[in-house]
């Protein structure tokens, strides 16, 4: 279910209504599970079927882990973690290392590989699920003081992976966060202006802009770049990185919101990215849930950078290769992971080695950001496009389409729906530099504005961009 549907929003008011009525306020817990159970069963109800699988050895795993007396417990989180990893890896990447290695079409007794279906959302609730037997295991009893009954925690494990927010795009919720949140709920305690708020700037973006721009940026695939010319292709590459983020910001916004309305905190997820001054800013700044899930359960557990700098270097490239294979089943998603790691490398390696460092000053902090922001930009045509070559004749057609007519109508377009993010992030550094209480006068009349714009402005409904990973 989308939650930019007329159906999202039916089933948001039963289910707010439902959860919150008094006579009917003991039962929140099974109300919110089973309204997340409809919302991911919505379009295709066999998807469930892997998800209860999901929710059932790993509830079993932590309580396994959980009795005081069972002498393996190190080997059942093994156990938990290689299950997990097994699933996304069957029903992931198994068609992309059988094309790998088998060729398009595989052998005849092995071409069913290629016909296992993505189940949506797959890559978010599996790292729930590690987070999960890992957390308890490191610190169960500061999570639960005492052992908690199967059937409960069965039905705990089933709102913490299946909560219907951020089921099937994150952010991704750590479970030592998100059990102890796991109480009832009072219809008083909600923020609402809090919740309006990010609820309306996530739609905002999401509607008005990610829509829009996505309208406009079909034409950065092949044949239609080859027809536009240097300046429209340049353009197209700003809006796409302006699309990606809107997009995948307003899902996560939107997804913050929500879980407000029902009690729950969940991670912010974006923290104005685009004005990182150095990757690794960008990195704490962008998908913030999914980098701090991979250092806490990859990068630390791999040494970190606790074990010198070579091997720092390792851990940071294997980290970064396998976090952009994470988001797809294709080798143009690792390249981009081992592009944005050799940009961490080469980054790190210049501030322990050069003799100087650059100044400290406004003009220098915004020539880094511009080129961090282009290297970022340059990097999403793998997102984009469907291969590595493809990307590639992008970039040539950059220099052998200088004398192609411009399309003025789209290169407007393009630059009115991606000012807003522009805008956005300069509020964003404006809001790190100046005091609250100004910023929250202008931000309240810039509410009332974006409201406005998502009722006369929206753009055609389409899928969020990651809900294919």
């Amino acid at each position: 279910m989308n939650f930019n549907s007329f159906g999202f929003f039916i089933f948001l008011l039963i289910t707010f209504t439902l959860y919150y009525l008094p006579f009917l306020k003991r039962f929140q817990l099974l109300t919110v599970v089973g309204a997340s159970f409809y919302f991911y069963a919505y379009t295709d109800p066999w998807l469930l079927i892997l998800l209860l699988f999901s929710i059932f050895w790993n509830a079993s795993i932590v309580y396994l882990i959980q009795t005081p007396d069972f002498r393996y417990k190190k080997a059942v989180l093994a156990l938990g973690v290689v299950l997990n990893l097994s699933v996304l890896f069957f029903f992931k990447y198994s068609g992309l290392f059988a094309k790998t290695f088998l060729g398009s079409s595989g052998s005849s007794d092995l071409h069913w590989i290629f016909l296992i279906p993505l189940p949506i959302g797959i890559s978010f609730y599996t790292f729930h699920g590690i987070s999960m037997v890992v957390d308890f295991y490191r610190i169960g009893t500061e999570i639960f003081k005492e052992k908690v009954p199967y059937p409960k925690l069965i039905l705990q494990s089933s709102l913490y992976i299946n909560f219907f927010p951020q089921l099937v795009a994150g952010p991704i919720v750590k479970a030592k966060e998100f059990f102890p949140q796991i109480k009832m709920k009072d219809f008083k305690d909600i923020p609402w202006i809090q919740a309006s708020k990010i609820l309306i700037l996530g739609y905002f973006l999401k509607t008005v802009i990610a829509d829009n721009l996505n309208d406009l940026t079909f034409v950065i695939d092949f044949p239609y770049n080859s027809h536009h010319s240097t300046l429209t292709l340049i353009l197209l590459i700003f809006g796409y990185s302006a699309q990606i983020f809107a997009d995948f910001a307003g899902y996560s916004l939107i997804a913050i919101g929500t879980a407000f309305l029902f009690g729950y905190r969940l991670p912010t997820n974006f923290n104005f990215p685009y004005i990182s001054s150095n990757f690794s800013e960008f990195w704490r700044r962008w998908h913030i849930s999914l980098s701090t899930w991979l250092r806490d359960y990859l990068y630390i557990p791999l040494g970190g950078n606790r074990k010198g700098n070579f091997r720092t270097y390792i851990n940071l490239f294997l980290v970064m290769a396998l976090g952009g294979l994470w988001h797809g089943a294709e080798w143009r998603y690792m390249v981009w992971g081992i592009g944005h790691g050799l940009l961490l490398l080469v980054e790190r390696f210049l501030d322990q080695n050069l003799p100087f460092k650059l100044p400290e000053n406004r003009f220098f902090s915004f020539i880094k950001a511009g080129f961090v922001f282009l290297s970022v930009s340059l990097l999403w045509l793998l997102f984009r496009l469907p291969d590595f070559e493809t990307a590639v004749k992008y970039l040539k057609l950059l220099g052998t389409n200088l004398s192609l007519g411009t399309d003025w109508e789209l290169c407007t377009f393009l630059i009115f729906f991606s000012i807003p993010v522009l805008f956005y992030h300069f509020y964003g550094w404006y809001k790190e530099k100046y005091p609250e209480e100004t910023m929250e006068k202008v931000s309240n009349i810039g509410y009332a504005f974006l409201l406005f714009m998502i009722v006369l402005n929206k753009g055609p409904s389409a899928a969020f961009i990651y809900f294919q990973f």
